[in-house]
């Protein structure tokens, strides 16, 4: 069994920038952990799947990909949740939250993968830069920087990950 999470990932020119943005916090405040995966907006969160179940759960989200429009995303400067985590700011469109909602519901209904956590509180589209292993000493400095950082990208999303 593994951890698997369905994300949007944006086009690579959008990751570099968003990479160096990683690596500066790697660098300047010891924060590596958001480097172990690629930029990306979770639609999904983390589910722990049987390996020998791979094709059932690739054919179901193909299926529900292909009934899905492209996504228009809009990246707008930085936001946190504090007191650990910087992301980049996802712009929460109508598209983008109704096509979180559905594959959450698709995912309960044909696959009884439930995120609890998510039942619970709204939506928040975002790209982790920093978080985990940045201290609140570290967060609190690099807020300062990037609070009023500029950042602004958009992009459509056509492919699930």
């Amino acid at each position: 069994m593994n951890l698997y999470f369905i994300a949007l990932l944006p086009p690579p020119e959008i990751q570099d920038y968003a990479n160096q943005i990683k690596q500066y916090f790697a660098d300047k405040y010891a924060s590596r952990h958001a480097q172990k995966s690629p930029p990306h907006i979770t639609l999904q969160p983390p589910f722990k799947w049987i390996d020998n179940n791979v094709p059932v759960l690739e054919a179901s989200l193909r299926e529900f990909a292909s009934e899905q429009q492209p996504v228009p995303i809009t990246l707008r400067g930085f936001a946190a949740f504090r007191p650990r985590v910087i992301y980049i700011d996802v712009v929460k469109s109508q598209e983008l939250l109704s096509l979180q909602a559905n594959l959450m519901a698709r995912m309960e209904a044909n696959l009884g993968i439930v995120d609890k956590v998510g039942k619970k509180r709204a939506f928040t589209p975002h790209m982790t830069v920093a978080f985990r292993d940045l201290t609140k000493q570290n967060f609190k400095a690099a807020w300062l920087e990037f609070e009023n950082r500029q950042l602004y990208f958009e992009f459509t999303a056509n492919k699930l990950t």
